[in-house]
């Protein structure tokens, strides 16, 4: 028979936050595989929890590696526990490697919901949160984050990101560069900790103000881009797109509803030109 993969959210600031099943799989594991053995000692002891099966280091240095061993002690029927350093494992945190290896070897794997810093940071951001995209870190060096956010500078919907404190300001600025700085942001750092801060404004306000040096764990939240401006196309030009679509096979109201939303403009303005064009001398 073999065993099950539990991938369990760990606090990300306040040790309060740790759920109830977190507690019951810590002390009932067979193996726990942990980001950090150090961290995940000081978790338990907080907690009041002894673990009862083995603990291995599970980074990225040695995933590659270790990975085989654990499917290994799955396929075996182990009940083995993945846990981060904070968060959900897999999110920017080793976990991928194994989830998908458990699910090729066919083996069972489940979750034990926790604390996130993503969606912790979309609901204190004041942004819309009803579409999102989670870019995770940027490259380190400046070329490629800048290539990597010209990228996604058109996208609209809210994005949210993970910057470590010393990089945190030349973030900003590559950002304010390729979104505008007038692009609405948030920073958001050491979420549920004691000194929990949440900086919103435009991003060069922002910028600025981490040039003064930003502490503590880092994540970042920026609007989406604002829908382009509607097309400014002459009567005679609407009437032409109308036309050619009418000629692929489209009746005319279907043709005019079709160039309106492509364009962003009231059908009514579409058939208007259509009309004037028309009746055109």
């Amino acid at each position: 028979m073999t065993g099950v993969l539990v991938l369990a959210g760990t606090p990300i600031g306040d040790v309060a936050d740790a759920p109830p099943r977190l507690l019951t799989e810590l002390a009932a594991a067979d193996v726990i595989a942990a980001e950090d053995t150090r961290r995940l000692r000081r978790l338990t002891q907080a907690l009041g929890v002894t673990p009862a099966g083995r603990v291995l280091s599970y980074f990225e240095g040695n995933e590659v590696g270790r990975t085989p061993e654990l499917v290994e002690a799955l396929t075996g029927g182990a009940r083995v526990l993945l846990v981060t350093d904070a968060g959900m494992p897999s999110v920017s945190d080793p976990g991928y490697r194994l989830v998908a290896a458990a699910v090729e070897a066919g083996i069972k794997v489940t979750a034990v919901p926790g604390p996130s810093a993503v969606l912790t940071a979309l609901a204190l951001s004041a942004l819309p949160v009803d579409r999102f995209t989670f870019e995770g870190f940027l490259p380190r060096k400046a070329g490629d984050r800048s290539r990597a956010l010209a990228e996604i500078a058109a996208e609209p919907r809210t994005m949210v990101f993970f910057e470590a404190p010393h990089r945190i300001a030349e973030t900003l600025a590559a950002m304010a560069e390729a979104f505008g700085a007038e692009r609405p942001a948030a920073v958001c750092r050491e979420l549920t900790k004691t000194y929990e801060e949440v900086k919103r404004g435009p991003i060069g306000e922002l910028a600025t103000w981490a040039a003064e040096g930003v502490r503590g764990e880092i994540t970042v939240v920026v609007a989406g881009a604002p829908p382009a401006a509607p097309a400014q196309l002459t009567p005679a030009e609407l009437a032409e797109r109308v036309a050619a679509r009418e000629a692929a096979g489209e009746r005319r109201k279907e043709a005019i509803a079709a160039v309106a939303l492509a364009l962003g403009l009231p059908k009514r303005e579409v058939f208007d030109a259509v009309v004037a064009v028309k009746h055109a001398p």
